[in-house]
């Protein structure tokens, strides 16, 4: 329940704000003028905001939408990312929101509109690219999560209807999916999971739904005629990776239809630098911040030879179900 709610003046007038503040009746709410001025405050706990986190509705000002890491590729063209939201209803120990941001509350961003102008400018660039553009959403928070206050997959997705040479990829591990289960497949669209196997993510994916109800959710949308990308990312490396991974990856594609997965991504643990001192300070003990990691070209990663070995391990699981052309790795070394 969110107790407090911020409020930029220059939005209280929107429709959306009102919509928002009708879920929140008891809310106290705090009118501001910049959404900066609590979101960016130096007095703030992690920890202890993410206990019991208040909302703040704001107006993305600037460039909302982003071109991703040269590395990133899932079978598009040109990509972007854009985060209509900062912070995640979950707390999964390896998120780099945590050391990349001072406060905990959650940062949503309702002018939607503008965000799906400047999408369909920077689509406008690429129309005669051969391959489409894609569009990333869930890089800073997580798509589907918040979808029963933010409806935002109920906006976006039918928007995308008007840019064909785009794709829009919301990253997930919700079970919120009603709202598009209550609307059609959409050719341009992926919903892609965020999967771990159990043993990991009951240790470092709290809040989280348990892998069983993201795999149900996975067939619920493919059966409905969603586009699917299944993200292995980050691997984490612990002592029975190998066979929490087998079992795993049998569960899903023996589950789904593997014929009809858009695309397989697998990466290995990897952080900025200043991020990882920042978590370590936040949780000093938990073994997925100390395991296995070295420093290399500013970043915290796996010991090459440990990625190397996770990526091509997890990479010939998928590959007993998937094609090699749909399964992309992404490296820490590759620049090396």
């Amino acid at each position: 329940m969110v107790d407090s709610v911020y409020i930029e003046q220059a939005i209280m007038d929107l429709p959306r704000t009102a919509t928002i503040l009708a879920r929140y009746p008891k809310a106290r709410q705090i009118i501001i003028e910049r959404y900066g001025e609590v979101f960016n405050s130096h007095a703030q706990n992690f920890r202890i905001q993410k206990q019991n986190p208040s909302l703040i509705l704001a107006a993305k000002q600037n460039s909302k939408v982003m071109p991703t890491p040269a590395q990133y590729e899932t079978g598009g063209g040109a990509h972007y990312y854009f985060s209509h939201m900062l912070n995640c209803v979950y707390d999964c120990r390896y998120c780099f929101l945590q050391g990349m941001l001072r406060s905990a509350n959650y940062l949503l961003f309702v002018n939607y509109d503008d965000f799906l102008e400047e999408i369909k400018q920077v689509a406008k660039r690429h129309v005669d690219d051969a391959k489409p553009v894609w569009f990333f959403s869930g890089y800073d928070c997580d798509s589907l999560a918040y979808e029963p206050v933010t409806k935002f997959a109920e906006v976006f997705v039918p928007a995308f209807k008007e840019i064909p040479n785009a794709v829009l990829e919301l990253r997930t591990k919700s079970t919120q999916i009603r709202s598009l289960l209550n609307m059609p497949a959409q050719e341009n669209v992926v919903v892609a999971y965020s999967l771990s196997p159990d043993a990991v993510a009951q240790q470092v994916e709290f809040g989280a739904p348990p892998f069983a109800k993201r795999l149900e959710a996975l067939q619920r949308l493919q059966a409905h005629g969603w586009r699917i990308g299944i993200r292995f990312d980050p691997i984490v490396w612990h002592s029975d990776y190998v066979e929490d991974y087998r079992r795993t990856a049998q569960a899903v594609f023996e589950t789904l239809d593997p014929k009809r997965i858009d695309s397989v991504t697998l990466g290995g643990f990897r952080l900025p630098k200043g991020f990882h001192k920042t978590m370590s300070k936040l949780y000093p003990e938990h073994w997925i911040l100390n395991a296995g990691l070295d420093d290399t070209n500013g970043m915290v990663a796996y010991r090459q030879e440990i990625e190397a070995e996770v990526l091509e391990t997890v990479s010939a699981l998928c590959q007993k179900y998937m094609p090699a052309d749909k399964l992309f790795c992404y490296s820490s070394y590759e620049s090396e």
